[in-house]
């Protein structure tokens, strides 16, 4: 069958040069269907047009896109980017300098050795449009078909440096980290002065796009827990992580766990102090907080700035912790396997006075402790939640009001009041949120195990516990290892 029958396709493609001196090719589509002498033309400048098109009707779903023409040079452009990440003002000026920069030199604004940005394909809308999702400005030249991305000067999104705001200091840096990775990096450096820093970045492609930070000491790090985790992370980078049930889900750990397998601070000293140790800091973008893997026993009880106070209150601080956990652990459900199953075990004199506080109280001693120890969990969860300004007001009031009114009703007894705040108050003197919560829930276990089998029953509690503990590992190293003297010789 003829060319003429059938139609045919002719394709020509030649340069030509751009008033301001920049190069541009065009390409023309001939497209001549059984004879017809009609032609349709493709050139550079379409291709640009129909992004330019596409950027306008996404502008009318999105009011932050902005999209302006200038000249550049005596050339018309069009600048696209986000209003709320790009200070335009400033960046235009930034612009113009650039400008007169390529005129005094006499190179053309618009090559690609012109250093004014990188380039990017004009049909390739999904890239143009993540550079202005990342707070960079796109250029679109008129004359050619040129796309370039460049770094504008941005707003000022990220809060000031700051004092902490979930953990206290007593003393030591009131510095805490903020939402910015640069800014945090930079805290990092400034407490930790040593050459054998390593900072590796990765970025996570799907859904919000975040970026993440590993840091580390060359050296100091075990070899196999480092490579194990970044191989993790590597073989992940096309997930989303939304929250840190995300990331504990991506780096492989447990989801029905009650050992967190990484900590957070929001102190640079505390991530300075693991680094030293030989852990690893792990930062996410936005997140303003430090995460730190892996995570052992000893966080419970030890935290940088302990080092800060004389030896002596250092180990006494340590050993009230210490104390704490075992009295938040075991109070309640001794109070149970002495008063339910073992009452033969306490003094007579001591057997009779708890005897008389639960006078007229109708039911058993399991049974006031755990209705008690809801009540003091939901006080808690609403201290957390309440305004600053009135949470703690409210919940010592209420705690107050309703304590005194369960005695006088003969819900509980007074001694058991005494025992659950006393235990109340020590799940709080451990180091870290993560960890209080595992100490907080393993006692209910221990709670149920003394109302069944009484002492021994307590006892096969803390076996359990202790078995359990000693299964968590992270990547290899046990929550339970303890550092050899001489790896800390530096303390």
């Amino acid at each position: 069958m003829s060319p003429e029958a059938e139609g045919f396709l002719h394709l020509s493609s030649f340069a030509s040069t751009a008033p301001g001196g920049g190069a541009f090719s065009l390409t023309s589509l001939t497209h001549n269907p059984a004879g017809d002498t009609g032609t349709i033309n493709i050139s550079g400048s379409d291709i640009e047009m129909k992004l330019l098109d596409r950027l306008q009707e996404r502008q009318k779903l999105d009011a932050d896109l902005f999209i302006h023409r200038m000249f550049l040079t005596q050339q018309p452009v069009m600048l696209a980017g986000y209003k709320s990440l790009i200070d335009l003002p400033h960046t235009l000026m930034l612009l113009q300098q650039q400008a007169q920069n390529a005129i005094a030199a006499e190179r053309p604004l618009f090559a690609l050795g012109s250093g004014i940005g990188d380039c990017i394909s004009p049909t390739e809308e999904l890239k143009v449009i993540e550079a202005m999702s990342e707070g960079n400005l796109i250029i679109l030249s008129e004359s050619s078909d040129l796309c370039i991305k460049i770094v504008p000067i941005s707003r000022t999104l990220s809060r000031a440096i700051e004092a902490p705001t979930t953990e206290n200091v007593i003393r030591g840096s009131v510095s805490a980290f903020n939402e910015d990775l640069d800014t945090n990096i930079g805290l990092i450096k400034k407490h930790v002065h040593s050459e054998k820093l390593r900072t590796q970045s990765y970025r996570f492609e799907k859904g919000q796009r975040r970026q993440a930070i590993l840091l580390y000491m060359e050296g100091q790090t075990n070899p196999s827990f480092l490579n194990a985790l970044k191989r993790r992370i590597e073989s992940n980078l096309g997930n989303n992580i939304p929250n840190l049930q995300a990331l504990n889900k991506l780096l492989g750990f447990p989801v029905w766990t009650l050992i967190s397998r990484f900590n957070t601070t929001e102190l640079p000293e505390n991530a300075a102090y693991a680094l030293e140790k030989g852990k690893v800091v792990l930062f996410l973008d936005r997140f303003p907080f430090a995460i730190i893997l892996p995570s052992m026993i000893t966080d419970m009880f030890a935290v940088a700035n302990d080092r800060n106070f004389p030896l002596f209150f250092m180990i006494t601080m340590r050993l009230l912790r210490t104390i704490g956990v075992l009295a938040n652990m075991l109070m309640p459900g001794l109070y149970v396997a002495l008063v339910s199953v073992n009452p033969d075990v306490l003094r007579i004199e001591l057997a009779l006075s708890i005897a008389s506080s639960r006078v007229g109280v109708p039911y058993p001693a399991i049974v006031e402790t755990l209705l008690l120890l809801l009540v003091l969990e939901l006080i808690l969860e609403a201290s957390i939640r309440l305004p600053k300004t009135i949470g703690p007001t409210i919940t010592m009031v209420g705690g107050i009001i309703l304590g005194q009114a369960v005695v006088n009703a003969k819900l509980v007894s007074n001694i058991l009041i005494i025992i659950l705040a006393a235990t109340t108050i020590a799940s709080f003197t451990v180091v870290g949120f993560h960890n209080s919560i595992f100490i907080r829930i393993s006692k209910y276990l221990i709670l149920i195990l003394s109302a069944l089998y009484g002492v021994l029953g307590l006892f096969a509690g803390v076996v359990v516990v202790c078995v359990y503990l000693a299964s968590v590992n992270t990547f290899g190293i046990p929550y339970l290892y303890q550092p050899k003297a001489r790896e800390n010789s530096d303390g």
